[in-house]
């Protein structure tokens, strides 16, 4: 659905983009992090066709955005930067209006994305009388007002309340799962993104470092929690066995690569000590963002990109 290959975007002196290469495979949720200027947004104006690269190819819908713009975007709908809404105006008209700067929608197709996205009975209310959630929601309206097959989200969610994240993540999922979706989602909210997408990519200083998915990001470091009588005469026997590598905390234990909680249970049992539970321990995608990130400015040269 989106390829990049080798994408470079620079502004004057600065490197906004260096070397992407990105496959986006049909009926995904994929999520695009990465820090405040990391190249996310220039990323996505790219894609959109906003954003002319310095090099490199993209790739939409299996058309070059560039050479052949309109077939490339002929199915895709996009939340990009901060929605403008004429505030004087419904949310209908607001709809037919920047709907028809593309191709004019029926009447009957207002009314299905309107239903989609829960604004029902407020369509008719001028845009200036909605919450900044009722906002959000008209701009997902108007992104699928092409009956897109590559919906792009640019922090969706940005400046929602609690109530209002909830909302359009359900919002999110069910376009997926109903409409069989494939959805480009940019977030700082990275509680939001492990619940969302299947697979990510992260961005660091213009470079990926990262590219996989969310359970290979989450999956555990061979850290387990070991709950048993004596902690400590546990770990002494495992470490003597080369079975583990290290402890923290009277309940974590790290395993030698190769040895599975299994052995663990085995050589414990075989040694009379009693295993109350075992269980891997699961890295959040924040805390795997943030060593990724941390490492990855750790590697970087004095001279690093500004």
């Amino acid at each position: 659905m989106i390829r990049l290959q080798a994408l470079r975007k620079v502004f004057g002196q600065r490197v906004a983009v260096d070397g992407f290469d990105l496959h986006v495979p049909r009926g995904v949720v994929f999520g695009l992090l990465g820090h405040n200027g990391a190249g996310k947004s220039t990323t996505i104006g790219m894609l959109l066709g906003q954003v002319w690269p310095t090099a490199g190819e993209v790739r939409v819908c299996g058309h070059d955005v560039f050479s052949h713009r309109s077939q490339a975007l002929a199915r895709v709908g996009a939340i990009f930067e901060t929605p403008v809404f004429y505030d004087y105006l419904s949310g209908w008209r607001n709809l037919e209006i920047l709907g028809g700067y593309t191709a004019p929608s029926r009447p009957e197709r207002i009314r299905e994305v309107v239903a989609w996205v829960g604004l029902s009975g407020r369509e008719q209310s001028p845009v200036r009388t909605y919450s900044h959630g009722m906002r959000a929601r008209l701009a997902l309206a108007q992104a699928l007002l092409p009956a897109p097959e590559l919906l792009i989200l640019d922090e969706p969610t940005n400046g929602l309340d609690p109530e209002g994240i909830h909302e359009m993540r359900e919002t999110i999922r069910r376009l997926h799962a109903e409409l069989g979706l494939t959805i480009l989602l940019s977030s700082h909210l990275l509680s939001e993104v492990q619940q969302l997408c299947t697979r990510i990519a992260v961005l660091h200083q213009a470079r990926k470092v990262f590219d996989g998915s969310v359970a290979d990001a989450t999956r555990s470091r061979n850290r387990v929690r070991l709950r048993t009588d004596d902690f400590p005469t546990a770990v002494a026997a495992l470490r003597r066995d080369g079975l583990i590598t290290g402890h923290e905390g009277g309940e974590f234990v790290t395993l030698t690569d190769g040895i599975g909680p299994s052995t663990v249970v085995k050589r414990m049992v075989e040694l009379g000590l009693p295993v109350h539970a075992i269980q891997p321990e699961e890295e959040t995608l924040e805390g795997f963002y943030l060593s990724l990130v941390k490492h990855a400015a750790q590697s970087e040269p004095s001279q690093a990109r500004r």
